[in-house]
């Protein structure tokens, strides 16, 4: 699916419908000494493996691709689930 760079949409902040640049959400990097982390890590030492089922194969084939809508007037950033779907690309 293909999605324009710009769209006209209602920032909260300005409190009225304004142009917001798009872009598709991305996870950033994990911290490795984040308490969940080392507790996971503590877990999996030594003997008896996993701490929980190690996942063999995904049950769904499209993932939900996340939209980040930044507003050009206040540069208010508003974050929207999209849709499932195979392939999402910003365009012109």
């Amino acid at each position: 699916m293909k999605i324009p760079k710009e769209i006209r949409t209602y920032c909260p902040r300005c409190k009225r419908h304004t142009a917001h640049s798009v872009a598709i959400y991305k996870k950033g990097k994990e911290r490795s000494m984040a308490l969940g982390s080392r507790r996971h890590a503590e877990d999996k030492k030594g003997y008896g493996g996993q701490k929980f089922p190690e996942l063999k194969r995904s049950a769904k084939t499209t993932k939900k691709q996340t939209l980040k809508f930044k507003c050009k007037d206040c540069n208010y950033q508003i974050v929207r689930y999209g849709i499932r779907l195979k392939k999402m690309e910003i365009t012109q």
